[in-house]
């Protein structure tokens, strides 16, 4: 599978983007994607997950109740609509697939088969 990521941009604190995980070679119901974000000097930090069934979501603490995941199928696009976004969601955003542990939204040390290229998100203040 490969995935290609979109939707980044510069918006003010308080406004919304939209991105987008587009994937090829593979159907996503047969993977577990996963929003990951990098802060210049920052670790990478787990955003969201959507399982293959799409049944099974996971928001950081950070960002729920104001970032929804979702997809659409007949498109092969994962979605993450962030809304109210502040300075501290600035950073590189990232979509990945896991292939294993279909139905987990949390896996320790988990392989991915593939990563987006990345998505450049600057909220200004």
């Amino acid at each position: 599978v490969q995935l290609q990521a979109s939707g980044g941009g510069l918006v003010q604190a308080g406004g919304s983007l939209r991105l987008s995980c587009v994937a090829t070679g593979a159907t996503l119901d047969q993977y577990v994607i996963e929003w990951f974000r990098q802060a210049p000097g920052k670790e990478r930090e787990r955003v969201s997950v959507i399982t293959a069934s799409g049944g099974g979501t996971y928001y950081a603490g950070s960002v729920k109740e104001r970032f929804t995941i979702s997809r659409d199928l007949a498109k092969n696009t994962v979605y993450l609509q962030m809304d109210s976004l502040k300075p501290e969601d600035t950073g590189v955003y990232y979509c990945a697939a896991r292939g294993t542990f279909l139905n987990v939204v949390l896996v320790a040390n988990a392989n991915y088969e593939s990563w987006g290229q990345g998505t450049q998100v600057t909220v200004s203040s």
